[in-house]
């Protein structure tokens, strides 16, 4: 079932640790099927360097029971069942406590857009939503982890910001399907030490301004995008 799903999966999550974003077994990566009526996604506490595609998990999107799989799938699928639900273009979601995305979470803070390599890949500051409340941690930690999301994105194109922080916790990014959404989550963590670096050097400096947001996210993005080779076109100079 879903066999070449649960190889991309499978991938995805193997190249988080290829790009630095996980320690010990702390991310996960999902994809959704091309009818949505199942994600894929990776079981829960399983060492990467035993991962296979076999071991990958799949879970019906109507009812959230496993519907394939010996495993039990990652703790956080709940709340990528909700995004899915909530965010109709996203196709991949990914979840990792990469250092400096993360430090901006634990600081409650958004990652402002300081400049145009964050510009390129975010249209504008990756939000931050709030912390839960005492009784939301209790009665459903993660189905309300994907509602403080949603909440937080009521103004904001998912598909313009694929990415958020939960404050306190860590990051989310999503994407067209698995591999994209690890991209996104790669650009995230690389913005915020960027990000970082800004501020230690000027506390006070001030976002990018927005004519210039506005050229380098739409010269990449959108019906009038000229960067790149057309339908193919990635990142880069």
């Amino acid at each position: 079932m879903l066999e070449e799903l649960k190889q991309q999966v499978c991938q995805a999550n193997l190249d988080l640790v290829a790009h630095g974003l996980v320690t010990l077994t702390w991310g996960n990566v999902s994809g959704l099927s091309e009818d949505r009526a199942y994600l894929v996604i990776k079981p829960s506490g399983v060492a990467y360097n035993a991962m296979r595609a076999e071991h990958m998990v799949v879970v019906s999107m109507e009812s959230g029971d496993v519907a394939e799989g010996d495993l039990n799938p990652s703790s956080d699928t709940p709340t990528h069942r909700l995004l899915y639900r909530a965010f109709e273009r996203v196709g991949g979601i990914t979840h990792t406590h990469s250092t400096r995305a993360t430090t901006f979470a634990q600081a409650r803070r958004e990652i402002p857009c300081f400049g145009t390599t964050h510009a390129d890949h975010f249209y504008g500051s990756i939000p931050c939503a709030r912390a839960l409340t005492e009784q939301e941690i209790e009665e459903a930690y993660e189905v309300n982890t994907g509602r403080v999301i949603i909440e937080r994105f009521k103004d904001i194109d998912p598909i313009a910001v694929p990415g958020v922080l939960v404050a306190s916790h860590a990051p989310f990014a999503w994407g067209k399907d698995a591999a994209d959404s690890v991209k996104n989550a790669v650009a995230l963590e690389a913005v915020a030490d960027m990000a970082l670096g800004t501020l230690a050097l000027n506390p006070n400096q001030p976002p990018v301004d927005q004519f210039l947001l506005d050229k380098h996210y739409f010269r990449k993005h959108g019906p009038n995008a000229y960067y790149g080779q057309g339908a193919s076109r990635d990142d880069g100079g």
